[in-house]
């Protein structure tokens, strides 16, 4: 092994980890034999089979190595990672942001690693949240129902572009094209009717009030070809197996969280949240909220915080921050949701979805949101309390009220200080979105 200088530490013994599919590197920084003040360095490659890990764990013994570190690249970082978790070392998950490549250094996986291992026992890496061994596989099942949910949004998408290029207006008039009614009309042009009148007969429910119209819509019909049909069918067929497969999931969703039912009645407690965004919520975070120091990292975490790049006097807005994408879709849909109530939530997002537009207000609703997540899971058996639409208002009308009996007083020529009583737990609570 060879010598190199020496610098102020964090961490005694250490090893970086450069993981590529097949193949990483790993760097294990230890004190010197010669000269404990000094630092000794060797290098070496193991293929990411479980083999591989093995034959790195038993390197990292014998020199008595308790920590690794490794840059999160895809997904190859998790059988490693998983792997040396198992095995009993404290694995750290840098993000790449931190220890990216500088200018004039080397870009190799042999040197990416020595780099990794140097800043790692500098205490300049900051570990990444990894879930759980019991949450990483709900978080598989959530994460694959999600994007199930977006491939028969997209199938659904496809099918009515499909009749609107064969001229059946169709999803003008009824309110869900996939809907009871939508979807026995398709059945029948599927099966070869073509007569308006028969088609638009079979309208459901409250969409018999628009026979007419419906007659009106499907007067193009005789442009809708056995082509069309075919590829009709097959659309909506596709459909109805991401709906069984999303059934599937779900049940098997339930009996996953089923020990953690007290957690998504909390998380269920809030405006415009409903079960599916629970689960889905509970999956991402887990239910330790002491992973995220205050409800701020959370919504950080998330992507749901404002990001500005300050540079002097100059104060420039950048590009949204980035987050947990699954987190930040949830927090997108509930947002949405939680406008449409009479709630201090609702009261917000449509003020500020009509002074900054509908994207910054899901965002700040989110991190609102998201903030009252934290303190609902911190503290068992608590649930969301709502503050009222007219919240705002009463703090922006006590505020007046102090501002006025405060120059009153010191016209008299008195000096004024306002020193505020001692936080209650209900205080304390409502300051982080209104749970209590």
């Amino acid at each position: 092994m060879e010598e190199v200088t020496d610098e102020p530490l964090y961490r005694d013994r250490v090893c970086g980890i450069d993981i590529g599919k097949a193949e990483m590197h790993a760097t294990i920084r230890v004190p010197s034999d010669a000269n404990p003040a000094r630092r000794a360095q060797e290098t070496r490659g193991f293929a990411t089979t479980r083999r591989g890990v093995l034959a790195l764990a038993d390197w990292l013994r014998c020199w008595q190595v308790p920590a690794v570190v490794m840059e999160a690249t895809g997904d190859y970082w998790k059988p490693v990672f998983y792997r040396l978790e198992a095995e009993g070392f404290e694995c750290v998950l840098a993000d790449a942001r931190q220890v990216k490549n500088l200018p004039g250094r080397p870009k190799r996986d042999p040197s990416d690693s020595r780099w990794l291992a140097s800043c790692f026992e500098r205490g300049s890496v900051t570990s990444c949240f990894v879930a759980t061994p019991e949450f990483r596989v709900i978080r598989l099942h959530t994460r694959y129902r999600r994007d199930l949910t977006e491939d028969r949004t997209r199938e659904k998408n496809r099918a009515e572009k499909l009749l609107e290029s064969a001229a059946v207006k169709l999803s003008s008039v009824v309110t869900d094209l996939h809907g009871v009614t939508g979807r026995d009309i398709m059945d029948h042009l599927i099966a070869g009717e073509r007569d308006p009148k028969a088609l638009a007969q079979l309208a459901r429910a409250r969409a018999r009030r628009k026979i007419a119209e419906l007659e009106q819509a499907l007067e193009g019909a005789e442009f809708f070809t056995p082509e069309h049909a075919a590829l009709l069918k097959a659309m909506l067929e596709r459909i109805d197996w991401i709906n069984d497969e999303i059934a599937k999931l779900s049940r098997v969703i339930e009996r996953l969280l089923a020990p953690y039912e007290e957690q998504l009645q909390q998380a269920e407690s809030m405006p415009g949240w409903g079960r599916r965004s629970a689960e889905d919520a509970l999956a991402e975070t887990g239910t330790d909220m002491t992973r995220f120091p205050t409800p701020a990292h959370l919504a950080s975490w998330a992507g749901r915080t404002p990001l500005d790049h300050q540079s002097g006097k100059r104060a420039g807005a950048s590009r949204r921050k980035k987050g947990n994408r699954y987190l930040g879709a949830i927090t997108g849909e509930t947002s949405v949701a939680a406008g449409k109530t009479d709630t201090r939530e609702g009261a917000r997002y449509r003020k500020l979805a009509r002074s900054r537009g509908k994207a910054k207000a899901c965002v700040a609703a989110g991190s609102t949101q998201l903030k009252a997540y934290h303190t609902l899971l911190s503290s068992p058996g608590m649930r969301y309390e709502d503050l009222g639409p007219d919240y705002c208002e009463r703090r922006a009308a006590t505020r007046r009220k102090l501002t006025w009996h405060i120059r009153q007083i010191q016209a008299e020529g008195f000096d004024v200080t306002i020193t505020p009583c001692e936080p209650g737990p209900a205080q304390d609570a409502h300051a982080n979105g209104g749970a209590a």
